[in-house]
């Protein structure tokens, strides 16, 4: 049986998605979110999913599904302008569907959704990330105009109504490939070893079972077989019995005995004893 190709994983390098002093919906990023962001992001607690336009779709087949997940958040100083700010940078892991997004060489914007006050912590948290190829559809002046309407459109999008999207910023997005170290490597190899055993004991146990059955029903047919010969063999005697018995019987009656002759003939002195 031959072993099973495993899907290939990749990972992006890392790119930038916010940078402090950054305006969204009227409220600025602040350096310490940034901070916060990078210290508390992980995966056991709470895994950002990247979607389309900040829509999180219910059905795997529609565009607006998952196109992956985010890995790990750090923070770098960048100058901008020559004013040195930090700024935020993830890491991600693509699904097949932002691959081939990626491949059809179409800029990508990215947006993150910003929770100020995580889970009641006091901290912020990165609890988003949406892709799109209309950075007007988040940009600065959109956020902002939809802030200032009485009802904004985009808290149905939110995880929170609190929370923020930031302005969308084009992102280079590389990905390579991710090697599996040799221990790894070993251990899925020794594990799909043993399954692949596993399988052929219990593909041969099957088939010993199968056998199993047909030699037992062969075998019962046999047995009933040798019961119905003993059968006709036992009639066969009895009637040989009963043949025998019936001939013994009739050996033993006395045989017929011969007519008298007749003496009233008047040939009967030429002719001799005649039986009539």
């Amino acid at each position: 049986m031959t072993e099973k190709t495993q899907p290939k994983k990749f990972k992006s390098k890392w790119f930038r998605v916010a940078v402090a002093g950054d305006t969204t919906d009227g409220r600025e990023i602040q350096p310490e979110w940034i901070h916060q962001m990078a210290q508390t992001y992980s995966l056991d607690t709470y895994g950002a999913r990247i979607n389309l336009e900040h829509i999180k779709g219910l059905s795997p087949d529609s565009i607006f599904c998952a196109y992956g997940d985010v890995l790990a958040v750090k923070t770098e100083k960048v100058t901008i302008n020559g004013e040195q700010k930090d700024a935020l940078y993830v890491q991600i892991q693509p699904n097949e569907n932002l691959i081939a997004l990626n491949q059809k060489n179409q800029k990508i914007y990215t947006s993150i959704e910003v929770d100020e006050n995580f889970a009641k912590t006091g901290q912020a948290y990165l609890v988003g990330l949406a892709i799109t190829d209309s950075p007007a559809s988040l940009g600065t002046e959109m956020l902002s105009f939809a802030a200032g309407a009485t009802e904004n459109p985009f808290n149905a999008k939110k995880l929170r109504p609190e929370n923020l999207f930031t302005a969308a910023q084009e992102a280079k997005l590389e990905f390579e490939e991710v090697k599996e170290s040799f221990a790894s490597d070993l251990y899925n190899r020794v594990k799909n070893l043993f399954k692949t055993q596993e399988q052929q004991q219990q593909q041969t146990q099957e088939n010993f079972s199968q056998s199993e059955q047909a030699i037992l029903e062969i075998a019962q047919q046999t047995a009933n077989q040798g019961t119905e010969f003993a059968d006709l063999k036992v009639k066969h005697e009895q009637l040989q019995s009963e043949f025998n018995q019936l001939k013994n019987k009739l050996d033993q009656e006395p045989q017929g005995q011969p007519r008298p002759l007749s003496n009233n003939s008047k040939f009967s002195e030429d002719v001799g004893e005649v039986d009539c």
